[in-house]
């Protein structure tokens, strides 16, 4: 139980001392800012629809046939999901790379799945290396927190 409850603890922002100095520290923190915003940011746009006018072809049928209502009703599931994993970032960045990183591949799976966006997928293979070193990144300075009693 203990190692979940270390998942979920919210991961300090470092010190700006830290920052000035640990390489490790300034990579964390940019990780961090963008799989902070760029989820928001996306799950916005499916209410939105500026930076695309149409999300739903990049659904897969297969994927569209198993999640309740329209195309468009999945894509605004899709776009309050992005937003959450965003914010789940934001507070707790070991668990919510390892979120991205699980809802990236589901991405990944779909433009497959669809075809004709193999550039896109492979992008999004590249975003979800970025999450996973995020969460290593944040397990990396949960514990230097905890051991040390202080924040980073």
């Amino acid at each position: 139980m203990s190692s979940i409850a270390a998942v979920l603890r919210p991961v300090p922002i470092p010190k700006p001392n830290v920052l000035r100095s640990d390489p490790a520290a300034q990579a964390f923190m940019l990780l961090r800012i963008a799989f902070t915003v760029a989820p928001i940011l996306f799950g916005l746009d499916k209410f939105a629809e500026v930076l695309t006018d149409d999300w739903t072809r990049y659904l897969a049928t297969e994927f569209n046939d198993i999640i309740p209502g329209s195309a468009q009703d999945a894509m605004y599931m899709v776009g309050a999901v992005e937003i959450v994993a965003g914010l789940v970032v934001l507070f707790s960045p070991r668990f919510g790379g390892l979120l991205v990183a699980g809802w990236l591949a589901g991405i990944i799976v779909s433009l497959l799945l669809v075809g004709g966006y193999g550039d896109i997928a492979l992008r999004d293979f590249g975003l979800l290396l970025g999450a996973l070193t995020l969460s290593r990144l944040a397990s990396a300075y949960s514990t230097r927190s905890a051991e040390t009693g202080r924040g980073l």
